[in-house]
């Protein structure tokens, strides 16, 4: 695994108030194959012939007499008695909505589209919300992540004379969280859902190493000429994932251009410049960016790895401490902090670690390996 700085990008973001004007040449088509998938955004919210049938089945119809329409579906799609969904969460890649339906899984992204077909299809208004929240990073394949978070309104009812009614609007949100409905929030339009899907699934191909598919989903996401960095940054890292530095610069600048202090953007361009030989320009970038965020990402976490590596498993407990104090959300950082402790012949705290790691995990696969290294810790009676 690589730990490379330059490579970060933005899964999900919020919206400035209006786009500089487009940027020339910012595509080279040539330079990549055709996609191996299809890049294209009109089935998003489609329902599915199973989904029809489900919409119109008794036991959905009964949920929207019963609670009326807007928790009628909330209960028919999520309350997981015996006719609801039983969704899981999951993070390995944003669906459209029928896929989430079918796999009976999704990201808060994939959630949301689902929720917002079966309601536009029964008449409902639907608003879209970019949920404000402390940074949430992860790695991947030599990248750095950042994810946002998405929900949404039912039953908005738009602001007149006497103000707007919050009540009346029904929130619809993830997370598992009592105070979700009570965090600063965002408009987004569906424009803006639309371009962070083609975002997502660009940076979820460059996970896989599908820089072909990478590059036109981004390409895709910043034809409209979006008001955010995101989707401009994510087309830089793919240029820069291919040796382009000069594509990649005009990328990220395009990126500032939206945001001057997306510190992702900064980061990014510093080594690009550097690559180039413009020397000052990247340590003038990179001393920009120190301003604005003095700890960088998975700084502590980086210079775990390299204790624990080392045999230097107090000092790696403690730095991986940090890292959990900072985001007590990611699983790694707790299972890297079990490892520690487990080397420390702290079983007891290695354990409720790995635990939260389970409980912090978005993706089915990474849960699977830390229940078995719980179980394995079980057979050997470390209990």
């Amino acid at each position: 695994m690589r730990y490379l700085i330059a490579f970060m990008m933005v899964l999900l973001a919020g919206c400035a108030s209006a786009p500089p004007a487009p940027t020339p040449d910012l595509y080279r088509d040539a330079a990549f194959g055709p996609p191996t998938e299809k890049i294209s955004t009109a089935d998003l919210f489609a329902l599915s012939p199973e989904m029809r049938e489900y919409l119109h089945s008794s036991a959905f119809n009964t949920s929207l007499r019963n609670r009326g329409k807007e928790y009628g579906l909330l209960e028919a799609l999520y309350n997981g008695g015996k006719t609801g969904l039983k969704l899981d969460y999951d993070a390995t890649y944003t669906r459209n909505a029928a896929e989430t339906y079918r796999d009976r899984a999704g990201n808060c992204m994939s959630l949301v589209i689902m929720t917002a077909a079966f309601a536009k299809e029964l008449g409902m208004t639907v608003r879209y919300q970019d949920v404000i929240m402390e940074e949430s990073w992860s790695r991947n394949n030599g990248l750095y992540l950042l994810s946002g978070h998405v929900n949404l309104l039912l039953a908005y009812r738009a602001p007149d004379l006497y103000g707007s009614d919050p009540e009346r609007a029904l929130v619809v949100d993830f997370l598992p969280d009592a105070r979700a409905d009570k965090r600063y929030t965002r408009q987004l339009d569906e424009e803006d859902i639309i371009m962070m899907f083609q975002n997502n699934r660009a940076a979820e191909a460059l996970v896989q190493g599908k820089l072909d598919d990478a590059y036109w989903w981004a390409r895709a996401a910043t034809g409209g000429n979006p008001r955010t960095a995101l989707a401009y940054n994510t087309l830089g890292v793919i240029y820069d994932r291919r040796g382009d530095f000069v594509m990649a610069e005009r990328a990220f600048r395009a990126a500032l251009a939206r945001e001057p202090e997306s510190v992702i953007a900064l980061r990014n361009l510093e080594p690009v410049l550097a690559a180039q030989g413009k020397t000052e320009e990247a340590r003038a970038v990179a001393q920009r960016a120190a301003r604005i965020e003095p700890v960088p990402p998975f700084l502590y976490f980086n210079k775990g790895v390299t204790a624990y590596q080392h045999g230097e498993y107090s000092e790696a407990r403690d730095l991986f401490a940090r890292e959990v104090r900072r985001a007590p959300y990611y699983d790694e950082f707790h299972f890297w902090l079990a490892a520690s402790l487990l080397q420390l012949g702290e079983v007891k705290e290695a354990r409720e670690q790995l635990t939260l790691a389970v409980d912090t995990s978005t993706r089915k696969d990474t849960r699977n390996l830390y229940n078995a290294k719980l179980a394995h810790l079980r057979q050997l009676g470390m209990r």
